[in-house]
């Protein structure tokens, strides 16, 4: 199977964790975009969606999916997410869609955490995949120079704006051994918004689509 064959096997396996009635959180990015299809597919009366991006609230919508404001909901039970680096512990590198506070923050709001993704996503240690930090632009210059004492490298990702009108940082050359503690400190850093390390919001489940089918992992 091709990649866009994968996205939409695992796409339809995040099914098993959606529960008619229910308000499901739905992340962003292509992978996602098969789950929304195959939740429109499927026929389960979800209540609603709370959506990470306006992407994926076009999409929902496009279907009939009912979206609705996170500040609408108190929780979740699942909240369906890809990534564009997972290890075996189920922290995550997120935000090469642009999209990574808004996904924290419906993260954040729910029980479980699944994340939907290929098998070349699984990664022993974070940091191949250039690292997105969703930024305040006149603090551009100045994060470059905290990265580059870390041994990274900063690009301002040219042209583009996020939902929240911040602009994006993508960080290469790091080696994330401990992204608990890494995202801690980069958080509190001043004129960062987010940091695309998903370690205190990590996945609960791994849905990892590769050529033998999916492999659930559970952390």
């Amino acid at each position: 199977m091709n990649q866009d064959q994968l996205k939409q096997l695992v796409g339809r396996a995040a099914l098993d964790y959606v529960t008619p009635g229910q308000i499901v959180g739905v992340g962003t990015g292509s992978t996602v975009d098969c789950f929304i299809d195959a939740l429109a597919a499927s026929g389960i009366a979800v209540a609603g969606a709370v959506s990470s991006s306006e992407r994926s609230t076009k999409r929902l919508q496009q279907h009939g999916i009912r979206v609705l404001d996170a500040a609408e909901v108190t929780g979740l039970t699942v909240y369906i997410d890809g990534a564009d680096e997972i290890d075996h512990q189920g922290f995550m590198i997120k935000g090469g869609g642009a999209a990574l506070t808004r996904e924290k923050i419906v993260a954040d709001l729910a029980k479980t955490f699944v994340c939907i993704a290929d098998a070349s996503k699984l990664v022993q240690t974070l940091g191949r995949f250039p690292l997105p930090v969703e930024i305040i632009p006149m603090a551009a210059a100045q994060l470059t120079r905290r990265f580059a004492a870390l041994g990274g490298s900063a690009t301002l990702r040219a042209g583009v704006v996020t939902d929240n009108g911040g602009h994006i940082l993508d960080v290469t050359g790091l080696s994330i051994t401990d992204p608990l503690a890494f995202e801690a400190e980069v958080n509190q850093w001043p004129g960062v918004v987010t940091v695309g390390v998903f370690a205190r919001h990590k996945a609960q489940v791994c849905l990892l689509g590769g050529a033998d089918g999916v492999r659930t992992l559970s952390f």
